[in-house]
């Protein structure tokens, strides 16, 4: 068939922005003084989100993604190169098992995270365990379970890492002091030691979770549920290090960033001065719903209650 000559130009153009590389709206260098949804349609979206690491060059983003009740959750990955950020990819060694909570080493060449993959030669394993892989040559090495002293037959949880290789964790064990608390594996002379809870500056009888560590080991972020002093399904606090190197007393992190949903999963961009964490809170609907199709574009919006990432600057947080 032959095309007109304005025609013709136009299929040109569509041809030519059709190869063009696709490239999210993504800028890590933002630093906003009030909360805000992170990346809202691209990164924040529907489905569900959690649990988000940068790497320490600002180059990768890797975030947990599940579908609406996280029967399904990956490993997501955003590459940088030249200023240009990819199309979002599940991470080669994801997608077969429930794979969530990545965090970067200190490096940038160890991505740590919680899996319920089956561990060493037992099949039938379904417990979460904290497993790692390697960056070499610009690919994720096949992941390894970290050994026994940390992984046991119950659920770990949220792998956090200080710049000398210690091992901040979820886990609920005998030794434990409340329902589910942070535990610390220290790394010494090439390996992994036996955990020990953190004291009851940290953990008390009810719920402590998804605790991150700056690399310096001097500020501990995490969520809890049941405090009295609690905002409602959940909160972040945290603690600073006295002279001495003891945890101070947990505060809550207050309204500025809690709300009366759960509130959880912090990470701190040290390069870039931000804070983020994920968050269940929902925009209610301003008015009646009185139809069918109008209940479903509620349920398809950013804040319908699903998972979602939220940042902020870090000085916003008042941290004393």
């Amino acid at each position: 068939m032959k095309y007109p000559l304005p025609y013709f130009f136009i299929i040109i153009l569509l041809i030519a922005s059709c190869k063009k590389e696709k490239t999210l709206a993504i800028d890590l260098e933002i630093s906003p003084e009030q909360l805000e949804v992170f990346g809202k349609d691209l990164i924040s979206t529907p489905l569900f989100e959690r649990d988000i690491a940068i790497s320490p060059d600002g180059n990768q983003i890797v975030y947990t993604l599940g579908n609406y009740n996280q029967t399904i959750r990956t490993l997501v990955n955003i590459k940088k190169e030249d200023d240009k950020w990819s199309q979002k990819v599940i991470l080669p060694f994801s997608g077969n098992y429930n794979d969530i909570e990545p965090f970067f080493a200190a490096d940038g060449r160890k991505l740590f995270f919680a899996s319920n993959r089956p561990i060493g030669r037992d099949s039938t394993r379904t417990d979460y365990n904290i497993w790692y892989s390697e960056l070499v040559d610009g690919h994720w090495n096949k992941p390894l379970a970290l050994d026994t002293l940390v992984n046991s037959q119950q659920d770990e949880f949220y792998p956090s890492v200080s710049a000398n290789g210690n091992l901040y964790f979820t886990a609920t064990r005998t030794e434990g002091i409340g329902r589910e608390d942070i535990f610390l594996s220290t790394f010494s002379e090439g390996k992994y030691q036996a955990p020990i809870v953190l004291d009851s500056t940290i953990n008390t009888k009810v719920f402590e979770f998804n605790a991150y560590i700056n690399p310096e080991e001097d500020l501990l972020i995490f969520s809890s549920y049941g405090r009295p002093d609690g905002l409602g399904g959940g909160d972040l606090y945290y603690s600073k290090k006295d002279k001495t190197g003891n945890w101070r007393e947990a505060k809550n992190l207050g309204v500025v960033i809690n709300s009366d949903k759960l509130d959880y999963c912090p990470f701190i961009d040290i390069p870039r001065n931000n804070f983020y964490f994920t968050s269940d809170r929902a925009k209610p609907a301003k008015e009646r719903i009185n139809t069918v199709p109008e209940l479903t574009i509620e349920a398809n919006k950013v804040l319908n209650g699903m998972g979602n990432i939220y940042r902020i600057r870090m000085d916003k947080l008042n941290l004393k």
